[in-house]
């Protein structure tokens, strides 16, 4: 009688969401283990190129701040 009770939830399951399930995951792992596409490539290197000049602009400021205002970074303490 319990059985009767499970058997229509596992055959819904195994007939309809087992199946999405799995093409789902294994697309997903594919898409993953393709790497980057050539657009995300470029964009990471323009970020990292934008990262590296700011890191550049930042350090130009901070010399200047020293020179002119050398207490200025015991300010914000």
């Amino acid at each position: 009688m319990d059985l009767d009770i499970l058997i229509a939830p596992i055959i819904i399951f195994m007939v309809f969401v087992a199946p999405i399930w799995l093409i789902l995951h294994y697309r997903s792992k594919r898409q993953v283990s393709q790497g980057l596409t050539d657009e995300e490539f470029t964009q990471l290197n323009e970020l990292i190129a934008k990262a590296d000049k700011m890191s550049q602009r930042i350090e130009t400021l901070e010399a200047i701040l020293d020179n002119e205002s050398p207490q200025w970074r015991g300010r914000d303490e």
